[in-house]
């Protein structure tokens, strides 16, 4: 990927955990690498195409001017996200903060923070049986989609299906997206658990009926297992109503676990059912 890089830019503005540090203020020394695809910008050789250094460090200077953090640590990561969201060509930014000026009451340079950030692409398993289905759907779409860090990129059509499990309940509507964000995994599962709730979600009875559904399936090329997320998602590649939507908005997209395309796992699972229905 390509890059550009700011050096030790100064800024005067007033962050720190002391007090004094908020009043009268002290100089930073910020750079930034921007990660971004510079080959249509380098063909036209037109700046509007790309990420212009001279607004970006206008920018960093109003940011910190307009905010106050108490650690280099928040700063650097606040300043990354908020080129990120505000700036679309970017992929990906390292943020350094250099502090000339730590009171610490010993002879040093600088203490720095140095934080990296980038747009994470996740898959989402979309359900709803109660209600208006589509309408649930597509309301925890727009709630994911409202969130400064999280950006939709594209949804499969939605199909019917029958309910797994021993619950008897109505036929689910199911789907899949595509979408970027710059939450951790764990900051991904605590937006989804509140939209869930906010549509009204109810877990009282495992595989029962539900007015939404939203599962991670992956999450870049990760492999987490832990006590309450595990990526990629358990049941993935045995469920067709999962695998039909994700081999349509991505086919080429591959199990980082079983190394098969999203398009290989559901002609494998129709051709077990097929078995199975022949096997009656």
């Amino acid at each position: 990927m390509d890059k550009i890089t700011i050096s030790d830019l100064e800024v005067f503005a007033f962050h720190g955990v002391l007090k004094e540090e908020n009043s009268l203020g002290q100089k930073f020394l910020i750079s930034a690498e921007l990660y971004m695809d510079v080959s249509a910008v380098a063909k036209d050789d037109d700046i509007s195409k790309s990420v212009n250094y001279s607004d970006i460090c206008k920018e960093i200077e109003k940011f910190l001017k307009k905010n106050t953090f108490k650690l280099i640590e928040t700063m650097a990561d606040r300043l990354a996200r908020h080129l990120l969201i505000s700036h679309k060509p970017l992929r990906k930014v390292c943020v350094k903060v250099k502090k000339p000026w730590a009171p610490i009451l010993m002879p040093l340079d600088t203490v720095s923070v140095s934080v990296s950030r980038g747009w994470h692409q996740v898959y989402l398993g979309l359900g709803s049986n109660m209600g208006d289905k589509e309408a649930n759907i597509k309301k925890a779409i727009d709630l994911l989609d409202k969130e400064e860090d999280c950006r939709v990129i594209r949804v499969s059509t939605l199909r019917i299906t029958e309910p797994v499990g021993p619950v008897k309940q109505d036929d689910f509507l199911n789907g899949a997206l595509h979408m970027q964000t710059l939450r951790t995994p764990h900051e991904l599962l605590d937006l989804i658990g509140r939209i869930e709730k906010e549509l009204k979600r109810e877990r009282d009875v495992h595989w029962g009926p539900r007015t939404i559904d939203l599962d991670i399936l992956l999450y870049d090329d990760q492999i987490i297992q832990s006590e309450d997320l595990t990526i990629p998602h358990i049941e993935m590649a045995k469920r067709i109503f999962v695998l039909e939507p994700m081999a349509e908005i991505a086919p080429w997209l591959r199990h980082p676990v079983l190394d098969k395309t999203m398009t290989e796992l559901l002609e494998i699972q129709n051709f077990l059912q097929e078995v199975e229905l022949h096997s009656e």
